[in-house]
């Protein structure tokens, strides 16, 4: 049974509450000053602790999508991250269609009938960057009579660490769209799903490092002209969206700012504004300091010229430590008078999982509005 298999769950929570009634029911006959009645309290204990954490973890890690498998958990998934494109030119696709299945909800399983969720592999052809995703296909896309039409895409990114399939079975980013096309408040639209971590496990932030993997122009360059060369898209940025939550929402905002002619439309579900230095980084910027200052979008406000793009950021009062600086971004925004911005800002909300359900659909709607279709 997989990491995130609800019956690893359930078994650790059963497990957990029979060794807490366990301990109760045997603790008076262990009351003992021997060695094999302290011996027992301490495995009692031991074990009831170790099946709490574990089932503690488990839902954790459902409710979150930090690791996807055990081999995620272990350090021993080794099926991601920059590799070498040795494809010669005019080869294979950029992107490998790995297999495909329905939309979780669905009511119907044919694709012109309820969608199609692909999990592919995308290869950049400049950067050099192998990434999964899962790319939603809507059911217009399968009609015959939408033959020779074009759709617009929103790339849609994690947290660090985050899972691309959190995006499909826990944010329901696919059954969402689906939903909301299907009543007539969007458009329907392609969604391609992935972690802005594409050089794992470091988070690169979505920069493009000195002597490292070239991650910003992998999202703003490669990334387009791979699912434009697979897909039936329209390249100009009128048709392209980005959106992230937490470090994807950071991402989103910073690649549309910086490459306007490549996005017409960014949101940020709890997004921050500058990216960190840590041990999950590393040395990003290899004491370039312009690089550093790129990667503040405060500073890229003050000292750039303003994109014409449209952005849109999200908060809460209560529960989001970005609260103030969502603020201060969206003033900084208006003073531009060129980028255009809006904002969900809920009245109570953590940064999980949670609260971006909230906030998904309003946000699709929105960027439906500004994505043009042909």
């Amino acid at each position: 049974m997989g990491l995130t298999s609800n019956k690893v769950l359930m078994v650790a929570i059963v497990l957990a509450a029979l060794l807490f009634l366990g301990t109760v029911w045997l603790w008076p006959r262990l009351a003992r000053q021997n060695w094999r009645a302290v011996s027992g309290r301490v495995g009692l204990l031991l074990g009831t602790q170790l099946a709490l954490f574990a089932a503690v973890g488990l839902a954790t890690n459902q409710a979150f999508g930090f690791y996807a498998s055990w081999a995620d958990l272990f350090g021993q998934e080794t099926g991601q991250g920059v590799v070498v494109d040795h494809m010669a030119e005019g080869g294979n696709s950029p992107v490998q269609v790995v297999s495909a299945s329905r939309v979780i909800g669905a009511s119907s399983s044919l694709p012109q009938m309820a969608g199609q969720v692909q999990k592919v592999n995308i290869i950049g052809r400049t950067t050099h960057i192998a990434t999964p995703a899962f790319v939603y296909l809507p059911p217009e896309y399968f009609q015959p009579q939408n033959r020779a039409r074009r759709f617009p895409v929103s790339v849609v990114l994690t947290g660090y660490p985050g899972t691309a399939q959190a995006l499909v079975d826990k944010l329901h980013y696919p059954s969402t769209a689906q939903q909301l096309a299907k009543s007539g408040k969007m458009q329907p639209m392609i969604l391609v799903m992935m972690r802005p971590t594409v050089a794992p496990p470091r988070d690169t932030e979505c920069v493009d490092i000195p002597g490292g993997p070239q991650t910003e122009t992998f999202f703003a360059k490669d990334l387009r002209d791979s699912v434009t060369a697979h897909y039936r898209v329209d390249k100009t940025p009128a048709s392209w969206g980005i959106v992230g939550d937490s470090t994807g929402g950071y991402c989103a905002l910073k690649i549309a700012m910086h490459h306007p002619k490549a996005y017409a439309a960014a949101a940020g579900l709890s997004p921050y504004y500058r990216a960190p230095l840590d041990p999950t980084t590393g040395d990003l910027f290899r004491g370039n300091k312009n690089l550093q200052n790129r990667a503040d979008l405060f500073w890229d406000l003050k000292h750039l010229t303003a994109p014409e793009t449209s952005l849109l950021v999200t908060s809460s009062r209560v529960g989001e430590h970005n609260y103030k600086d969502t603020l201060k971004f969206i003033k900084s925004v208006q003073g531009t008078n060129v980028t255009r911005i809006s904002s969900i800002i809920l009245p109570s909300g953590g940064h999980n999982f949670n609260t971006w359900q909230r906030e998904i659909p309003p946000m699709l709607q929105w960027m439906s509005e500004r994505l043009v279709a042909h």
